[in-house]
Order: structure tokens, then C-alpha cells, then sequence
């Protein structure tokens, strides 16, 4: 072994020896020094020993053979710390031989190793009495010798030891205390479950054949606390994607399924989490599908525990996520009827779990349809009100996938649940605003709901969101458009612009241009204001064709002859004028509830759609169209006016004449005969939409507004690509009919003062 060693003698004597030199060349020399009484000589001879034994097997059984055990058992009592970390190295590198291994079970050296565990000794220490120990917890007397001499406490305290030796080393002796233990099994385990989520630790338990272990003790029968804390022991090696794909190939989905019938609660429970955690992966939620794993679930979803409950609709959201089989197998099995119930329940995880499958599961027609004739809609409206935020995100994401149809906003509606659907936008919580945006972008696809959202605020906190740096997102500018879009008068109010596809219908109404953040009033709430200074409500009111061709024929004549003789109405003929007469008298003596639905009523512009569509319709050229309509338009509207005697155009009296016609600040625009660019281009936007032409309505400055159009010019280019459409504002007011090309300056002059 070739180790020198300084040798000094001390006697009682007042003369000693100088330091003699002992060299050791053989491994009997080496070991017989371990029963020195030299400190300096059995530290160096530790050393020499342990570098002896690390070469292999064969030194390991050969310092066997010399009796070195014995010393070595000795002296990892020292009191010198130094000689026994050294001792204790050599005992553990000999104990990993099965040689060594039987002798040591032989000595009483357990209780002696098991002291070296205390928080006292160093890490090294540490590390070998437990490489020990390892190597001799297989043995069942050395189980009960470790067990009767209290090691697993200290253990169990090591698996949150720095050094990662110590903690694989630790681990394994607890999980090899457990085996034959019955009376330690639950403690035991539950000290695993907290080191499984470790994929070293696992992999190393699986080399051992831990895995396999665990599932025997999850199907040991009549042992719940056993059962229980093992598949606890699952559901936290789970906890990893690689640990998930691993426990599939063992096949751990057919032992949780069998668990799943087990009449205890305490083995169901922690048995639905772990299918919920196992979930996760995508080939275990199809392994749980064909081992009819669900309808088992679902079953525990009747259960008088609260507990179980709540663990069984975790594991169908796990299951049902981005899985249409899986959301099928549940409506199959009943369960979309009992997680509607459980939406009026008191837990608020399992109220969240509820509706998180259900909106997992709406999006197969057949499942929404029947989750929502028992009742949904109507349960998800408290929830709705809740504090908890995860009831809030699953609530919301459920409405979102449910009310798709008109039926199911109009229940929405009725139930009351559009109030506390639009306090969400107050949240700063990022997914529940998110969720909150996405119901409502839904459901603004419903006019008379998307108005009743309006009346609600929900446009003014929506711009609010939408101006924040922190709480803005595409879901926020997404449910607002889709507000605006579906109340078109409000589009025009907040951004004065209305699109090729923005179809002007029944009801739309021009009530100027609103400042950001503040509520635009409806129709009805503005038809009920007392008379004032300010400029009207210009309201549109066209009726379907089968409508307007039920007008007398004698009605049907063209309303847009004017006489210019007449300074403040010009009226098509007497028919007319009399219809009109009749509309004011009948006006002035309603009643100011009855008031805005007669003002509706507006027969000349309905007359003026139905011409359009004869004269305007046939025209082959789609630029003659254009301006024949904006012709049609400005022959209603006044005629046209020179640019210098525009201000000689009474069109402010004439509109105060038709507000005290009506004692309202709601004016139907088919009365306006003295109409300006605000005017007129409403009217082109409003026709042209009825007879199937395409173009905007922007609004300017001052009482401004025009219409674009999109017009093709020339032919194809030489390489055979199509031209592109040009822009072209349509001049409704100086030179009717007129096409003026966007950008140009004639076109700038007329959208300007």
C-alpha cells in the first residue's frame, strides 16, 4: 500500500522517541496500524485504506479477510472527528459488497452508524453512514435494527440535506424500511411522496424497482391509509411531464381506475387528484377513456363528501381539456346534468371545476344544447357574483362557450347575469378581464344585448381598459368592437366612422360626436328629453321591402321633387304634404311616452328607399349608381348649394321647425328638406346600404361629413394583374353626383371648411 507513516512514541518517561518513519507497503501492515493508539497513525492508515477499497471488490473482500471490520466498527466511535469520518468512509465503501455485508449484519455496528445521522456531524460523515445503511437496510434484521434504533427520524431530517448523496442515499433506506413494515408503511410513504417529485430521485427509485413497489401497495386490499398515502406518493411523481410518461408505460391508469371503486373516501379522493394530475398527459386521458375510468369519476360526483366532490370535478377538467371523446364519455354518463347542480354548490374550488368542464364540454352543439335546457345559464349568474377569483375565470369561460346563440344571451339577459357580467371589466386580475371580454364579445353579437351592455357602462369602462398600458389586450379592443359594431349608432358617436360593412338598419340614430369615457344615451332615453338648444337626433327608420311595397300607390310618388320657391318645406306633392301634416298633428298630440314610437314612423324615407332600388338598381355602371344615388339624395335634401351661398342655406331654421314640429330632439330623417353634409351623407350611407351599394359615412368638423366609395379605373395591367380600386368621396352638397378622388383637393375642400 506504500503509505509512510510518522511514528512517535510518548511515554509516562520525562525522554521520548524523535519521529520514526513506518512504511506500509502491504495491506496486513496497513491494518494492523488501525489499532494504534496514534491518532496521526490511524488517520493516515484510514486514508490508505479507503483508497485500497474504492479499487474494487476484490481489495474490499481482502481487507475483509485481514479483519480490518473490526477495528474500522470501532473507530467510527473516536472521539477524534477526523479518525472517524475517515473510518466511517472506509466502513461504507466496504459495506456496498454482499461479502462485507453479511459479516457487518453479523455485528452489533447499526446503533453506532445511526449516531453518525445527528445534525452534529459533517456532510461526509453524513453521506457514508448512509451509503451504509443503504447497503444494509435490504437485509430484514437490519430493517428492525434501523428501526428499533430510531433512524428514521434523523432520515427523514437528511432529505433536506444540501448534498445530493445523502438524499438519494436517505431515500432509499426509508424506502426500504417499508417494505415487510406494515406499521410503517403510511409514515414511510408519506415521507416519499415529499422526495418523488425529483426526477433523479424517481428515476433511481424506478432503477430499484420502486415504482413497481408502490403499485402493490396501492392495490393491497383492506389497508386504506397504506392505499391513500401511496397514491399520494403518484400523484406527487406526476407532478413531472417526463415522471407522467414514465408511470403510463407501467401502466398506473388501470391501477387508479381499480382504486376508483374503493368504498373509502380517503383512497377516492387522493385518487381522483392524481387522475387529475395524470391527466396532463394526453395518452392518460385517452388510457382513463377506454378503462372506463369516467363514468366512475362522474358516479363520485353524487357523494355526500365535499371533498370528494370537489377532487372529482378536478379530474374531469383535467380530463375534458382539449379532449371532445373525453366530453362526450361525461355527457354520456350524466355528468353535464350533475356538474349543473353543483354550480349552486358551497365550495367555491368545486363551483370553479363545475364550470370549467362544462365550458371544456360546450363545444360539441349536441353537449351545449342539453347542458343548457337544464338550466346553466341560470346557475352560472351567481357565480358570476363571486369573490374567488378562480370561480370568476371558469364562470366567464363557461358563458363564453354557452351563449352563442340568441336564445341563450336572451336567458343571460332575463337571469340578470349582464350586470355582474360587466362589473367584471373592473377586475385587474388579467384572466378574468380576459375571460369577462370574451362573453361579452359574444354576446354582442345580439343587438338588444349589446344595447343593454351599452346601457350598462360597459363601453366607457371598455375605453377605459383599452387606454390602460397594463389592463389593455386584444380581448379588450375585441369585445369593444364587437360592442360597436352591433350598436352602430354608437360606432358613429365614438368614432365617427362607419365601414363598407357596417349596414345601417332600423333605429340608427346620429346623436353627434360623443367625448371618450362618456355614456351614450339610447334612442328611447334621448326621445325623452324635453326640447333644447342643441343639435338633434337624426334617427333612420327603413322597413323591409315586402314593407315599403305595401305603401298605397298614390303614396309611392317620388318625394324628392322640390319647389325652391319654398324657403323652409319642400313637399312632393299634396298627398304628401297632407301625410305629412297628418304625421305633425298626430305628434303634437301624443303623449311623451308614446312619442318615440310613432317618430319612427317615417314614410318619405321609405318612399326614397323604394326609389332607389327602381331607378337606381338597374343601372348597368356602378359610378353612374353612384351618383345617381347622391343626385337622388341631394334633390331630397335641398338641392344642391353653391360653395359661396352656402351660408344662405336655412337648413338650421328648417331643423328647429321640425323639432317643435315634433316637441322632440329626435328628428326622423325622411322629414329633412333642408338637410347639410351631415345630413345628406347619413341619407347616402343609409339608401345605399338598403339597395346593396358599398360605402362609408366619416364624420368631420363642424356639421362635415361624407361617404367613400371603392371604384375600379382602367383596365388590367399589361402583366395581367387586376387594378386596384381607387377612392373616391361622393360630393352630395355643390356638384351632386360628382366623384371626387380621396387625397385630391377638391376632395380635401369639400371635407373641410
Amino acid at each position: 500500500m506504500g503509505k509512510k507513516v510518522k511514528k512517535e512514541n510518548e511515554t509516562p518517561g520525562k525522554e521520548t522517541f524523535e519521529p520514526v518513519l513506518v512504511e506500509g507497503r502491504t495491506p496486513e501492515t496497513v491494518v494492523l496500524l488501525l489499532n494504534s493508539t496514534e491518532e496521526d497513525i490511524l488517520v493516515k492508515a484510514c486514508e490508505a485504506i479507503h483508497t485500497f477499497a474504492e479499487k474494487g471488490d476484490e481489495n474490499k473482500v481482502s481487507l475483509l479477510g485481514l479483519g480490518a471490520l473490526e477495528p474500522l466498527c470501532k473507530l467510527i466511535s473516536h472521539n477524534n472527528k477526523l479518525i472517524r469520518r475517515n473510518a466511517l468512509m472506509v466502513l461504507g465503501i466496504m459495506a456496498t459488497n454482499g461479502d462485507v455485508q453479511d459479516v457487518l449484519k453479523k455485528m452489533d455496528t447499526i446503533p453506532s452508524i445511526v449516531d453518525k445521522l445527528s445534525p452534529e456531524e459533517d456532510v461526509v460523515v453524513h453521506e457514508f453512514a448512509t451509503l451504509c445503511l443503504a447497503s444494509l437496510s435490504v437485509d430484514f434484521i437490519c430493517k428492525v435494527q434501523i428501526s428499533d434504533n430510531k433512524g428514521l427520524p434523523p432520515l427523514i431530517q437528511l432529505l433536506s440535506s444540501p448534498d445530493p448523496d445523502v438524499k438519494k442515499n436517505s431515500l432509499e433506506i426509508i424506502f426500504n424500511l417499508v417494505q415487510e413494515f406494515n406499521d410503517l408503511h403510511a409514515e414511510a410513504l408519506q415521507v416519499v411522496s415529499n422526495c418523488l417529485s425529483d426526477s433523479e430521485t424517481l428515476h433511481l427509485i424506478q432503477e430499484d424497482g420502486g415504482l413497481t413497489r408502490l403499485m402493490e401497495f396501492i392495490l393491497t386490499p383492506d389497508t386504506p391509509d397504506i392505499q391513500s398515502n401511496a397514491v399520494i406518493c403518484i400523484t406527487r411523481v406526476a407532478q413531472n411531464s417526463e415522471n407522467r410518461k414514465l408511470l403510463h408505460k407501467q401502466n398506473i391508469e388501470k391501477v387508479l381506475v381499480e382504486l376508483l371503486s374503493v368504498p373509502d373516501v380517503n383512497v377516492t379522493t387522493p385518487t381522483c387528484q392524481a387522475v387529475s394530475t395524470m391527466s396532463n398527459h394526453p395518452a392518460s386521458k385517452d388510457s382513463f377513456r377506454d378503462l372506463d375510468g369516467i363514468p366512475a369519476v362522474v358516479q363520485l360526483l353524487n357523494n355526500e363528501s365535499l371533498i370528494l366532490r370537489e377532487a372529482a370535478t378536478s379530474a374531469l377538467v383535467s380530463l375534458t381539456d382539449s379532449n371532445q371523446l373525453n366530453a362526450f364519455a361525461v355527457y354520456e354518463a350524466g355528468g353535464h346534468e350533475v356538474l349543473v347542480q353543483q354550480l349552486c354548490g358551497s365550495c367555491p374550488r368545486t363551483v370553479a371545476n363545475s364550470a370549467a368542464t362544462l365550458g371544456n364540454m360546450a363545444g360539441q352543439e349536441v353537449i351545449r344544447c342539453s347542458i343548457l335546457s337544464h338550466g346553466a345559464i341560470q346557475a352560472l349568474v351567481e357565480p358570476l357574483k363571486s369573490t374567488n377569483t378562480q370561480v370568476l375565470v371558469s364562470t366567464a369561460h363557461c358563458l363564453a362557450e354557452l351563449t352563442c346563440d340568441t336564445e341563450s344571451r336572451a336567458q343571460l339577459q332575463s337571469a340578470g347575469g349582464l350586470q355582474p357580467l360587466i362589473n367584471l371589466l373592473h377586475s385587474y386580475h388579467k384572466e378574468v378581464l380576459h375571460n369577462a371580454c370574451m362573453v361579452i364579445n359574444v354576446c354582442a353579437s345580439d343587438k338588444s344585448t349589446a344595447v343593454e351592455m351599452c346601457k350598462l357602462g360597459a363601453l366607457e369602462m371598455l375605453q377605459d381598459i383599452n387606454q390602460s398600458v397594463n389592463r389593455r389586450s386584444s380581448f379588450s379592443e375585441l369585445a369593444m368592437n364587437s360592442l360597436l359594431n352591433s350598436n352602430l349608432s354608437v360606432k358613429y358617436s365614438l368614432t365617427g366612422h362607419l365601414a363598407f360593412t357596417d349596414n345601417i338598419s332600423n333605429d340608427f340614430y346620429d346623436a353627434g360626436k360623443a367625448c371618450a369615457g362618456q355614456r351614450i344615451l339610447t334612442l328611447e332615453e334621448l326621445s325623452k328629453q324635453p326640447v333644447n338648444q342643441y343639435r338633434p337626433v337624426i334617427v333612420v327608420n327603413t322597413t323591409k321591402a315586402e314593407e315599403t311595397a305595401n305603401v298605397p300607390e298614390e303614396s309611392q310618388s317620388n318625394p324628392s321633387e322640390t319647389d325652391t320657391t319654398k324657403a323652409d318645406r319642400r313637399t312632393p306633392m299634396r298627398k304628401k304634404k297632407k301625410e305629412d301634416d297628418r304625421q305633425k298633428e298626430e305628434a303634437e298630440a301624443e303623449s311623451p311616452a308614446e312619442k318615440p314610437l310613432k317618430m319612427m314612423d317615417d314614410i318619405s324615407l321609405q318612399l326614397l328607399a323604394k326609389q332607389a332600388k327602381e331607378s337606381i338598381l338597374p343601372l348597368n355602371d356602378e359610378r353612374e349608381q353612384y351618383s345617381a344615388l347622391a343626385r337622388l339624395v341631394s334633390t331630397a335634401m335641398g338641392g344642391a348649394v353653391e360653395m359661396e351661398r352656402l351660408h344662405e342655406f336655412a337648413w338650421v331654421l328648417h331643423i328647429s321647425k321640425l323639432k317643435y314640429m315634433f316637441q322632440s330632439n329626435v328628428v326622423p330623417i325622411g322629414f329633412i328638406r333642408k338637410g347639410i353634409y351631415c345630413h345628406r351623407a347619413l341619407l347616402f350611407k343609409c339608401l345605399a346600404d338598403c339597395i346593396g351599394l358599398s360605402c362609408t359615412l366619416v364624420r368631420g368638423e363642424y356639421n362635415r361629413a361624407w361617404n367613400e366609395v371603392l371604384l375600379f379605373d382602367g383596365t388590367p395591367s399589361s402583366n395581367g394583374r387586376s387594378p386596384q380600386p381607387c377612392r373616391y368621396i361622393v360630393d352630395l352638397m355643390h356638384q351632386p353626383g360628382n366623384l371626387l378622388k380621396a387625397n385630391s383637393p377638391a376632395a380635401e375642400q369639400y371635407q373641410t371648411i
